[in-house]
């Protein structure tokens, strides 16, 4: 103990100016300061209480306390052993000072700060070696960090001004202390400015007094993230992975034309936000003709809000059109308010306004597939600015503009605007008056397909919002319909049908293929979910889906978004549908378990991303169905699942799988009630057909697996087991003695419904698919 100490004392005189190393050593001969063995924390002299033991000016004479002991609590305390390092470095001190507070002293050039950048003088001097810095130690106290205090400092620390000085070391000092540590600005103030009682001292402990005006605050150091949330996503591009995406996407079957318009639509960047949009100088330009758009139109009169009235907002919506060879024709940016803020009876009425259905779409594109009839793709620019609005609506002004019309400026709507509620009604009101001064009719099957026959020639259109698909086998009238559709609304011709509602569609000699690839690699790639490991299946078997008392609950929010996009994805993928039909059904209350089933669906998405339908040339034109049905499937409430695959001209155009709503109590009953939706389904393929000049010359064959609903369907005979379903009964009877159904029996091994009402084997799954004309163009090998 007594080499170490003098060494240290040699060490630290070497380092000292020559004038002060004889006062160093005088101070060492009549007082020996144990550094860190105070477990209090303070200095003994300066709160008055002093052991007897630390009162010793004899080197020889040790202290109670051994250095081992010394040594242990320092280490304990500080996170330093003397003995180890072998003497107090500054260098350790200033390691430990930057681990405690975050910030290193001579990183920063203060060598004696303290953890608020504040010097405490003691003594009085301005001599830089008489300062005393403090760091915080392990336990919140405060540490010597050069040297010991002197006798002479102590007992300046005993007086009133060294305790009014040291309760400010973690907060503000009294004195106006420069936070900078520069000792150029220090104050410094004499024992006789303070008060002498006790109460008073720890009256001014609790007073905490401003910094003066020309300190400098401390800043926290330069960072690049300060301030930005962390990225739920991040990919290093720099790992290697284990299951690349490149394993399951190729382009090297496609034409160079068409896997240039599939890279385009992966490269671009659509932003979200006007913030980002205005950084480029396209998107800029885009929304200026929007603009220019709106104000030819005379949108909108600018008027200052009516007492009692509430606008609504808006926002910009940006996406990218195509030209037909792939390449990007136009950058749109569409102005849209936020309907969702009017309140019925105040700003809008009747908004219903109908949609194109997606199967009637499909339907179209199997006749073209069958019948070599063209795909076009029109396009109405501002199509819900041609709406006459009847309400008396007012919007906020388009994000950017508003500081430059003043407050409480608005827009008084004339003419109906996307995002409005009543705007589809008014757009497509307007669109059918049209349509029919041209001569089409309106079909009963799809309100949004519109017909022409011209002899046995036929024009059909169907429209999805502004969105417009053209086919038939009338390519006069077809021409005369873009000039009177040019002539009425501002039309935009996008050529040959490539890409509709998210859908992507290549068409060649083999037939036409449809798939959302794109679609399912944005999914996986904002679900970060990119590298996963793929699935065979979407569902496992023998799965135990289903509500539980003790379930562990999961995110509401991301698991209704992620079954939401799923819903929409099954639209080009009926492998999925039972799957997505299952999480469906826990919306309201999802789990853990019901979110890894929501998993492993991505999972098998990611083993084909753009696996899609193929619409092929068949002989014939004839719709037909297959239904099936399982029993008492529902572990919460045994009800059963139905599902059916409805056929027109050898292409699967529809599908379903849905929990029945009420239990049955017999297999054959919930197969006739599977049977019952699966004659509606056909019911209504027959009527479109016949409108599209497709007439079918036989009875529709629905394919079904159960011989006990079969002969219930024949068998006039009420039985028991069939009173309560008296209603599906009656109603597939009637399509039966009328000629337009027929049930042929089909092995369970045959039956393709079957992969809508249960999860099946792998190998099941997949055979299941290729009779169902599922392909994937994409593949690599």
């Amino acid at each position: 103990m007594d080499a170490t100490f003098h060494e240290d004392l040699s060490y630290f005189e070497a380092s000292m100016p020559p004038s002060l190393q004889g006062e160093r050593r005088n101070e060492e001969k009549e007082e020996k300061i144990q550094v860190c063995a105070n477990p209090t924390g303070r200095n003994p002299e300066a709160t008055g209480h002093i052991p007897e033991t630390t009162g010793r000016t004899d080197p020889s004479e040790r202290s109670p306390y051994s250095s081992d002991d010394e040594n242990r609590f320092c280490e304990k305390t500080t996170g330093r052993n003397p003995e180890a390092t072998g003497r107090p470095d500054s260098s350790d001190e200033n390691r430990f000072c930057e681990k405690m507070t975050g910030r290193n002293p001579e990183a920063t050039g203060r060598a004696d700060s303290n953890t608020t950048g504040r010097r405490i003088e003691a003594t009085g001097r301005t001599d830089s070696s008489d300062e005393i810095a403090f760091c915080p130690n392990a336990t919140g106290r405060t540490e010597p960090s050069d040297r010991s205090p002197s006798t002479s400092e102590l007992e300046d620390l005993d007086s009133d001004e060294g305790t009014g000085k040291l309760s400010f070391l973690f907060g503000e000092d009294p004195g106006g202390d420069n936070s900078n540590g520069c000792c150029d600005q220090q104050q410094n103030t004499t024992p006789s400015s303070q008060p002498s009682d006790q109460s008073s001292r720890d009256e001014e402990t609790l007073e905490v007094i401003p910094e003066a005006p020309n300190t400098i605050p401390y800043t926290l150091p330069p960072r690049t993230t300060r301030g930005k949330p962390k990225p739920q996503y991040c990919p290093d591009l720099t790992a290697k992975s284990k299951y690349p995406i490149n394993n399951h996407v190729s382009t090297h079957r496609l034409s160079k034309s068409y896997a240039s318009f599939v890279n385009q639509l992966s490269t671009v960047c659509v932003p979200n936000k006007w913030q980002d949009a205005i950084t480029d100088s396209r998107w800029v330009e885009a929304m200026a003709i929007e603009m220019e758009a709106l104000e030819k139109n005379s949108t909108w009169e600018m008027v200052q809000l009516p007492q009692g009235k509430k606008p609504v907002g808006c926002r910009w919506i940006y996406t990218i059109k195509y030209k037909a060879d792939g390449s990007i024709d136009r950058y749109k940016a569409r102005l849209v308010a936020k309907g969702y803020t009017q309140t019925y009876g105040i700003d809008h009425q009747e908004t219903f306004a109908p949609v194109a259905k997606i199967n009637t779409i499909r339907v179209l594109m199997s006749l073209a597939a069958n019948l070599d009839w063209p795909l076009l793709q029109y396009d109405v620019k501002n199509a819900f600015l041609h709406g006459e609005l009847q309400e008396e609506v007012y919007m906020e002004p388009p994000p950017g503009t508003s500081m430059a019309l003043g407050p409480n400026t608005v827009c008084k709507l004339r003419k109906s605007l996307y995002g409005l509620k009543q705007s589809p009604r008014a757009w497509f009101g307007k669109f059918t008056d049209s349509m029919k001064r041209f001569g089409y009719t309106q079909s009963h099957s799809d309100h949004t397909l519109f017909l022409k026959r011209r002899g046995d020639k036929l024009t059909a259109l169907i429209i999805y919002v502004d969105d417009m698909v053209v086919t038939g086998n009338d390519n006069e009238e077809m021409k005369n319909l873009q000039k009177l559709l040019a002539s009425k609304f501002e039309m935009k011709e996008l050529g040959e049908l490539q890409y509709f509602l998210g859908i992507e569609v290549a068409r060649s000699t083999h037939g036409i293929f449809l798939s959302q690839r794109k679609y399912v690699l944005d999914l996986l790639t904002e679900t970060g979910m990119l590298d996963c490991k793929p699935a065979d299946t979407p569902i496992e078997q023998n799965h135990k889906l289903g509500m539980y008392p003790n379930q562990v609950p999961t995110d509401k929010e991301r698991y209704q978004r992620l079954v939401g996009r799923l819903i929409y994805l099954s639209h080009t993928r009926p492998d999925i549908a039972y799957a997505v039909s299952m999480v469906s059904q826990f919306m309201h209350q999802p789990s853990e378990a019901h979110m890894n089933a929501v998993t492993r669906i991505m999972r098998y998405l990611k083993a084909a991303p753009a696996k899609g339908l193929i619409f092929s040339k068949h002989t014939h034109m004839d719709p037909e169905g297959y239904t099936d049905a399982d029993w008492a499937g529902s572990i919460t409430d045994r009800r059963s699942t139905s599902g059916y695959f409805t056929f027109v001209g050898g292409n699967l155009v529809t599908w379903r799988s849905k929990k029945q709503k009420v239990v049955a109590r017999s297999s054959a009953e919930a197969e006739f009630r599977g049977m019952a939706q699966g004659v509606c389904e056909l019911l209504w393929l027959r009527r479109l057909l016949k409108d599209l000049g497709v007439k079918p010359l036989k009875a529709t064959n629905l394919y079904c697996d159960n011989k006990s609903a079969i002969e219930i369907a024949h068998n006039p005979v009420q039985h028991d087991r069939t009173k309560h379903v008296e209603v599906d009964r009656h109603f597939i009877k009637e399509k039966l003695e009328r000629g337009i159904i027929k049930f042929p029996f089909v092995n369970s091994e045959n039956q393709l419904a079957d992969i809508l009402t249960k999860a099946v084997s792998s190998k099941v799954f997949h055979d299941s698919l290729d009779k169902l004309g599922m392909r994937d163009i994409f593949a690599p090998t």
